[in-house]
């Protein structure tokens, strides 16, 4: 069917109805009578030579055909109101959505993010923070800055940094913690990547101890629970910067790992838009300054 010969104002008459089941409603929501939707309904179902709707002697029902037809219009005068959205006193916004580990967006992020909306004031940029788990594909996101070693199933990865784990413990527990043979005395609380204080007391050149700490999805939550007094934490210390310059938490021992980096993420299918071209730029340029 040529979509030129349809209606427009019947196909939004009937979205709305479907919607809401009720020409009564739809007539509220599009400031028209019922019985002007009715009759709009009434025409598309003439034009495309089926019936949308039962109508029943309280309200009305739809038919498979209606059922089939309604996802679609509601999907499409969705992104046409997306579209129009970004149309502001004459120019166009990009929306660019970028997902991004809750420890990097607090940490270094969103420190920095007003250069990026100073540069690049056309760009509506919406951030999505989690705990390095999302998909990228189910969740929306342009791109995703993430925690890991680069190598992810049909994604593209560009390293931003590195991120180097050391411990941090409270102002209390630092008198405590002279070597790093002390923390076997401590409660050492972990992330969902277990091997990671292995790693760092083979890193000092000590056997791990047995782990008896609480463990945590989030650095976040963690350094959170580091300064209530709960444990040791080993996270990304460049992320917590302002937290150690305040004396909320004390960095013991200068010794460190890297078990992975951050990287600026997103899908080889997703072809890549200039908001997305802007924000790679900018994000690479603002890591090596």
């Amino acid at each position: 069917m040529d979509v030129s010969k349809l209606p427009l104002n019947a196909l939004r008459a009937f979205e709305a109805s479907a919607r809401l089941c009720s020409f009564t409603r739809a007539g509220l929501e599009l400031r028209v009578s019922q019985t002007a939707v009715s009759h709009q309904v009434k025409t598309l179902e003439d034009v495309l030579q089926v019936s949308l709707f039962e109508r029943l002697p309280r309200g009305v029902a739809l038919t498979d055909e209606g059922l089939a037809l309604l996802p679609v219009l509601t999907d499409a005068f969705r992104r046409m109101s997306e579209a129009l959205s970004r149309f502001e006193d004459g120019n166009y916004r990009e929306v660019l959505t970028v997902g991004a580990v809750a420890t990097l967006a607090t940490g270094w992020l969103l420190p920095r993010l007003a250069g990026f909306a100073k540069d690049h004031p056309q760009i509506d940029l919406r951030l999505k923070t989690n705990n390095n788990r999302a998909d990228i594909l189910a969740d929306g996101l342009d791109c995703f800055l993430r925690f890991g070693d680069g190598a992810w199933h049909a994604t593209n990865a560009e390293k931003l940094m590195d991120a180097p784990l050391s411990p941090i413990c409270s102002p209390e527990a630092a008198p405590r913690l002279c070597e790093p043979a002390d923390l076997v005395n401590e409660p050492l609380l972990r992330s969902y990547r277990i091997d990671e204080w292995a790693m760092w007391f083979q890193a000092a050149n000590l056997p791990p101890p047995r782990a008896r700490g609480w463990m945590f999805d989030s650095s976040l939550a963690m350094v959170e629970a580091v300064t209530q007094g709960a444990g040791v934490a080993l996270v990304p210390t460049s992320m917590f910067s302002r937290q150690l310059s305040s004396g909320a938490i004390v960095r013991p021992f200068q010794t460190s790992v890297l078990t992975g980096s951050y990287w600026l993420t997103w899908l080889k299918s997703r072809e890549e838009t200039g908001a997305m071209r802007k924000f790679r730029q900018w994000i690479l340029e603002t890591v090596a300054e």
